[in-house]
């Protein structure tokens, strides 16, 4: 027997761990996610733009690079798109770059972060 997941439990789990939502995020605040195989540097420009550091992007020689964030998943094909990040969860960048497992994230507010507007 094949298990499913219908979309109102998915968006329940979501609720019930931690999480940074994109409209929690404000210009210039930073994000620092450690996945299980990677950093990420996160910054927020507004109008849903990021600078992204760190992981598959310093791998391709890519960083700092300006993108969109789609959301996050739990591995499968839906998306949670009101998501900056979630422990357990998988990032989605919006050039389909998909990281390993979140293992803890941290936000620092712009005022805190040093990034200058």
């Amino acid at each position: 027997m094949i298990a499913t997941t219908s979309l109102s439990t998915v968006a329940r789990r979501a609720e019930l761990i931690r999480t940074v939502r994109k409209s929690e995020l404000q210009l210039g605040d930073c994000l620092i996610v450690e996945t299980r195989n990677s950093y990420y540097h996160i910054v927020a420009l507004g109008n849903d733009l990021f600078r992204v550091s760190g992981g598959w992007f310093n791998r391709q020689g890519m960083a700092p690079a300006t993108t969109t964030i789609s959301g996050c998943t739990w591995g499968g094909s839906a998306i949670c798109v009101d998501l900056a990040a979630g422990l357990g969860l998988f990032l989605e960048f919006g050039n389909r770059v998909l990281t390993t497992r979140i293992r803890s994230f941290r936000l620092i507010p712009a005022e805190n972060s040093g990034t200058i507007h």
